[in-house]
C-alpha cells in the first residue's frame, strides 16, 4: 500500500485517474491538473506553452481564452436564446419547462414523452419515450448527482463553473425515416466550418454509437475520434449547407467551436455548443492528425489572453 501511493506522488498525472484521490484534484491548480489529466488520457508529456496538437491548443484555450460571452454559449437554457437570435426561433427545440431542482418538475404537465437535460453539464441527459413505463427514481437519482457536481472540475473548461445548475424538458425528437436522432456536429475554426462529425446509432443501448467524419464536401475522412465508423456510409443530411451556413453564423468570433445540429424529417435544429471537444483529451486515430487538426486552431484570434 505505502509503494503503491509513493507510486501514485511520484507520478501526478494518476492523482486525476484515481477515484479515491478525486478530492485532491480539485485543490490542484488548473494547468497542473490539465498535465495530469493530459498524460493519464492521450499520453506523453503535453507542450502547454507552444502547443502544436489540436489536444494541446485545446488546453491552451481553457488557460488563456477567457471570453465571458462563452458562458451563456454553453448552458443549454441560455444557449437556444443565443441560437434563436441569430437563426431563428423555428430551429431550436421546443423547451416545456425549467427548473432548479428534481422536485419542482410537473410531470404532470409533460408530454408523454419529453427529454431531461441539465443545463450546466455534459451527458446529464434523461430520456423518456413513453411516461407509462419511465423510471422516475432513476431519472431522479442520475438528475440529482449531475445537479449536485460542478463540471468545471471534471475538465477545467472554465465555461461550466458559474452555470447555474438546473434542469430543462425538451421535447422528444426522432427522425421517423431513420428511426433515430443523429448528431451532426459541425468543427468551426476562426469561424469558418471545416469538417463535420455524424454521429449515429447512438439511442440504441444495445449496439455501438458509430462517428463519422466528412468534409465540407461531404468526402468521407480517415478519422475518428473515440467510435468507429458506421457499417454503413450515413447519407448526407438533406440540410447539410444550411448547417453550414448556420454553424458559421454562430461561431462568429470564436477561436474555435463546436457546433451541433439535428434533422428531423427534413427540419433542421440546433442542438448545442461547445468550445472543448472531449475536453481536448480527444482519443485522435490516426495520432499523425492531431497535429494536423491542431494547425487549424489559430491562437492568434484569441482577445483574452491573460
Amino acid at each position: 500500500m505505502v509503494k503503491k501511493c509513493l507510486k501514485i506522488l511520484c507520478e501526478p498525472w494518476r492523482l486525476a485517474a484515481s477515484a479515491k484521490l478525486h478530492f485532491v484534484s480539485k485543490l490542484l491548480p488548473d494547468k497542473l491538473y490539465l498535465y495530469c489529466m493530459y498524460r493519464t488520457y492521450v499520453g506523453g508529456k503535453p507542450n502547454f506553452d507552444s502547443p502544436v496538437t489540436y489536444n494541446e491548443k485545446l488546453q491552451w484555450l481553457k488557460l488563456h481564452d477567457r471570453d465571458t460571452r462563452y458562458i451563456g454559449m454553453v448552458d443549454k437554457y441560455e444557449a437556444k436564446r443565443f441560437a434563436a437570435e441569430r437563426i431563428g426561433e423555428g430551429h431550436i427545440v421546443k423547451t416545456y419547462g425549467v427548473w432548479n431542482s428534481f422536485d419542482e418538475i410537473d410531470f404532470d404537465s409533460l408530454p408523454n414523452s419529453f427529454v431531461l437535460k441539465c443545463t450546466h453539464d455534459s451527458a446529464g441527459n434523461v430520456i423518456c419515450r413513453d411516461k407509462s413505463t419511465f423510471d422516475r427514481r432513476a431519472a431522479e437519482k442520475k438528475i440529482k448527482f449531475c445537479l449536485s457536481r460542478n463540471y468545471f472540475y471534471m475538465g477545467r473548461e472554465w465555461v461550466y463553473k458559474n452555470i447555474p445548475p438546473r434542469i430543462i424538458a425538451e421535447e422528444y425528437m426522432e427522425d421517423s425515416t431513420l428511426g433515430e436522432l443523429r448528431d451532426y456536429k459541425f468543427f468551426t475554426f476562426g469561424g469558418k466550418a471545416r469538417f463535420m462529425h455524424l454521429v449515429s446509432n447512438r439511442q440504441n443501448k444495445d449496439e455501438a454509437t458509430y462517428g463519422d467524419f466528412f468534409d465540407m464536401e461531404y468526402n468521407h475522412m480517415e478519422l475518428t475520434m473515440g467510435h468507429d465508423n458506421a457499417p454503413i456510409m450515413p447519407e448526407k443530411p438533406k440540410n447539410f449547407e444550411l448547417m453550414k451556413k448556420y454553424a458559421e453564423i454562430l461561431s462568429e468570433g470564436t477561436v474555435h467551436l463546436r457546433v451541433d445540429f439535428y434533422e428531423v424529417n427534413g427540419r433542421l435544429y440546433f442542438g448545442e455548443l461547445t468550445f472543448f471537444q472531449d475536453s481536448g483529451f480527444a482519443d485522435i486515430q490516426p495520432k499523425s492528425l492531431d497535429t494536423e487538426l491542431g494547425g487549424l486552431i489559430d491562437l492568434s484570434l484569441c482577445k483574452t489572453e491573460n
